[in-house]
C-alpha cells in the first residue's frame, strides 16, 4: 500500500512537470527547427537568423514554462507571478536554460500569490480590487524575482552542472544504456514524465547549447522497443492481441503514443526485458554512432525525430539506425517470449484495464486495443440495459439519452438502467462505464457488451441505433422504463420537480483544487438541503474511487455507491457550477450534478438533464450563467 502511494505521488509530480512543458512543445520545435536551419553547420546557414536561437532558449522556453506551471496552480494571475519569478533565474544564470529554474519559480510564484489571495478575499474595500491585485501581483512577483536572482538562479544553475557533467561521465564511462533499466519500465508504470521533463530534457537542452544536440532526447523517445513488441505479436500473438497489434503499432511508430503497446508487455510481464534490451541496444547505437536530437521530440514519433535530427554528419544514420536496432533486439525477445510462454490466454483487455488503473485516469488509446472484442450483436434485440454501481445516476442518464434515440427511430426496444449487481437475465445488451465492463461481463458473460467513455455524447449510441435499424424495422411505441421505478412499482411524478431542484442548491462561480473537494461540497449541500444523511457525502468518495462519475461534455454526476440508498431521505440535486473546472481523471468537469435519489422520484428530472447536457452548447450556456435562478431557467428550457 505505501510502494502503490508512492508511486501514485511520483506520478502527479510527473503529471505536473510534464504539463508543464507539453502545452508548450511547439516553441521546442520552433526552437529546435531553427536551430537545426539556421545555425552555421545547420541546413542553411544564416547568421542573422541564427540569432533568434540564443534568445529563444535563454529567455522564450523558459518564461513559458514558468508562465504555464503558474497558471495551473492559479490560472492568469498565477501564470503572471510566476513568469515574473522566473525571470529572476534566468538573470541570475545567464550561462544555462533556466528550466529547471522554471520548473521550481513558475507553480512557487503562483503559489505565494494564491495563498496571498484567500489571505485577502472578502477585506478589500469596494472600489479597491483591481489596485490591490495589480499591486499585489507586482510587488509579491518582484521580491521572488529578486530572490530567484540571488539564489535560486545560482542553485539550479549548479545543479544542472552537476547532472550534465554525470551525464558525460556516463557517456564517457559506457554506461548510458544501462539507464533503460530504469527508462523502459517506468515508461510503463507512467513514472516516465518526472524522468523525462524533470530530469532528461533539461539536461538535453544544456548539452544542445555546447554540443549541437544531445542524446538525451532519445533515451525515453525512441519507438524502436515499443514496435519490436507489437511487431513480435503480430506474427506470434493470439486471439485479440494478435488482431489489434498491426492497428496499434501505426499509431505507435507514427503518432508516437507510446502508452499504447504498454497493455501488451503487462499481458506478459517478461516483455519488460523486451523492452528494456531494446532500448539498451538503441542507446548503445546512438553512443557509438553520435546521434541525438536538438530538441524534444513529442510525441515519440519516427516523423517527430526526423523532424529534429540535426543535418550535420552521421546524425539521420545514428538516429535511426538506434530505432531500427532497438526494434529488432526487441522483437526477437518478444518472439522468444511468446512462442515459449506456456500460457497461451492473452486477455488484452484484462491487461487494458491494469494498464489504466496502473496510470490513474482513463487511457486516450485504449479503445484502440479492445475495439471489436465485446461480442455478437443479437440479430433481434428487445432490450437494453445501461448499467452503473448504484444504478442511480450515469446509468440513468444514459438511458435517458438512448430512449429518445431509440424513440426517434421508431424502434420497439426495451431500455432501462439498473446497478451491475442487479442486472438482469434477459438482457441482450448491456452499455456500461469502460471501467465497469469487466464486471458487467462477470455478471453476464454471454450478451453484447458495449463500452463507452462519454455516456452524453457518445458515439456508440448512434452506432447502435444503426445496427438495429438494420435489424427491426417495425415501428411501434417504445417500452421505456427505469429499473428502480420498476423495483417499486412507482412512476416518477413531475409535480416533484420543484422540491428536487431549489435556487438555493444551485452554486455559482465556484473553484476547487481536486475533484474530492468538489464532491463534498456538492454533498454537503445535500445534507444541509435535507436530501440525504451525513454518511452519503463519504459514500460519494466511496463511489468515485470506482470509477469517475464525469459523464462527458464537461458534466459529472457525483452520488453515492449502491450501498448509500438507505442514507437518502429523499430525492433531491444540488448543481455547483466551476467555470474554470475541476479535473475528474484528466477530464475537466464544470458543472457538477450531485444526486440523491429514492424510489425513483428524481428519474424525471434526471432524465431533462441528461438531454439538455447532451449538446454542448447547453452546457456552455449553463457554465456562463451569472445566476442560479439564469442557470436554472435553462436546465427548465428543454
Amino acid at each position: 500500500m505505501e510502494q502503490s502511494t508512492v508511486k501514485v505521488k511520483i506520478q502527479k509530480f510527473g503529471n505536473f512537470l510534464s504539463s508543464m512543458v507539453l502545452p508548450n512543445i511547439g516553441a521546442f520545435i520552433a526552437w529546435g527547427l531553427i536551430t537545426a536551419l539556421f545555425i552555421p553547420t545547420g541546413f542553411f546557414p544564416n547568421e542573422s537568423l541564427a540569432k533568434l536561437v540564443g534568445p529563444m532558449v535563454t529567455y522564450l522556453l523558459p518564461l513559458l514554462i514558468g508562465y504555464t506551471g503558474g497558471k495551473l496552480v492559479h490560472d492568469q494571475r498565477g501564470g503572471v507571478v510566476g513568469a515574473i519569478a522566473t525571470m529572476g533565474v534566468i538573470v541570475g544564470a545567464p550561462d544555462t536554460p533556466m528550466f529547471l529554474g522554471a520548473m521550481v519559480m513558475g507553480p512557487l510564484g503562483a503559489y505565494v500569490i494564491k495563498k496571498f489571495d484567500k489571505l485577502i478575499e472578502g477585506k478589500v474595500r469596494a472600489g479597491f480590487e483591481m489596485l490591490v491585485n495589480n499591486f499585489s501581483a507586482g510587488i509579491l512577483g518582484g521580491i521572488l524575482a529578486i530572490l530567484a536572482f540571488l539564489g535560486v538562479g545560482p542553485a539550479v544553475d549548479g545543479f544542472t552542472n552537476l547532472l550534465v557533467q554525470g551525464v558525460d561521465w556516463l557517456v564517457g564511462a559506457g554506461l548510458l544504456p544501462l539507464t533503460s533499466i530504469l527508462i523502459e519500465p517506468a515508461k510503463i508504470l507512467f513514472l516516465n514524465n518526472a524522468i523525462n521533463h524533470g530530469v532528461l530534457s533539461p539536461i538535453g537542452l544544456e548539452q544542445v547549447q555546447h554540443a549541437g544536440k544531445s542524446v538525451l532526447f532519445l533515451l525515453e523517445a525512441n519507438p524502436g522497443p515499443g514496435l519490436g513488441v507489437l511487431l513480435a505479436f503480430m506474427l506470434f500473438g493470439k486471439g485479440t492481441a494478435k488482431q489489434s497489434a498491426p492497428g496499434a503499432a501505426i499509431i505507435h511508430f507514427l503518432g508516437g503514443i507510446h502508452e499504447i503497446y504498454f497493455p501488451y508487455v503487462l499481458m506478459k510481464p517478461m516483455l519488460f526485458f523486451s523492452v528494456i534490451l531494446g532500448g539498451m541496444s538503441g542507446v548503445f547505437t546512438l553512443v557509438m554512432l553520435g546521434g541525438g536530437l536538438v530538441s524534444p521530440a513529442s510525441p515519440g514519433s519516427i516523423i517527430a525525430i526526423a523532424a529534429v535530427t540535426p543535418p550535420e554528419g552521421m546524425a539521420y544514420v545514428a538516429n535511426f539506425a538506434a530505432v531500427i536496432v532497438a526494434a529488432v533486439v526487441s522483437f526477437i525477445v518478444s518472439a522468444i517470449v511468446l512462442k515459449s510462454s506456456k500460457n497461451q490466454d492473452e486477455n488484452i483487455e484484462e491487461a487494458t484495464k491494469k494498464m489504466q488503473e496502473m496510470k490513474g485516469k482513463k487511457s486516450s488509446v485504449a479503445g484502440q486495443i479492445t475495439a471489436g472484442s465485446q461480442g455478437k450483436l443479437p440479430d433481434e434485440v428487445n432490450k437494453i440495459v445501461f448499467a452503473c454501481d448504484a444504478g442511480m445516476g450515469s446509468s440513468a442518464m444514459g438511458a435517458s439519452l438512448l430512449r429518445k434515440k431509440v424513440k426517434e427511430a421508431g424502434l420497439d426496444v426495451y431500455v432501462t438502467n439498473t446497478s451491475i449487481s442487479n442486472l438482469p437475465n434477459d438482457a441482450q445488451v448491456v452499455i456500461t462505464q469502460e471501467e465497469l465492463t469487466p464486471r458487467a461481463k462477470s455478471k453476464l458473460p454471454n450478451v453484447y457488451h458495449i463500452s463507452v467513455d462519454n455516456f452524453l455524447s457518445s458515439p456508440e449510441y448512434d452506432k447502435l441505433i444503426g445496427s438495429l435499424q438494420n435489424g427491426i424495422t417495425e415501428e411501434q411505441d417504445v417500452l421505456v422504463e427505469s429499473a428502480e421505478t420498476e423495483a417499486v412499482g412507482t412512476e416518477p411524478q413531475a409535480d416533484h420537480d420543484d422540491d428536487l431542484l431549489l435556487e438555493e442548491n444551485i452554486f455559482i462561480g465556484k473553484e476547487f483544487t481536486t475533484k474530492e473537494e468538489a464532491i463534498r461540497f456538492a454533498g454537503e449541500a445535500l445534507v444541509k438541503a435535507g436530501y440525504v444523511e451525513e454518511s452519503y457525502v463519504d459514500a460519494m468518495m466511496d463511489r468515485e474511487e470506482i470509477t469517475t462519475t464525469y459523464m462527458g461534455n464537461n458534466v459529472a454526476i457525483p452520488h453515492g455507491t449502491e450501498d448509500a440508498k438507505k442514507a437518502v431521505i429523499k430525492s433531491g440535486f444540488s448543481v455547483v457550477q466551476v467555470p474554470n473546472g475541476v479535473d475528474f481523471n484528466g477530464e475537466k468537469a464544470k458543472l457538477i450534478f450531485a444526486i440523491a435519489g429514492k424510489d425513483g422520484t428524481h428519474l424525471e428530472i434526471l432524465s431533462s438533464i441528461a438531454v439538455i447536457c447532451s449538446e454542448q452548447e447547453n452546457v456552455d450556456k449553463m457554465v456562463q450563467a451569472k445566476t442560479a435562478k439564469e442557470l436554472k431557467d435553462i436546465l427548465n428550457s428543454n
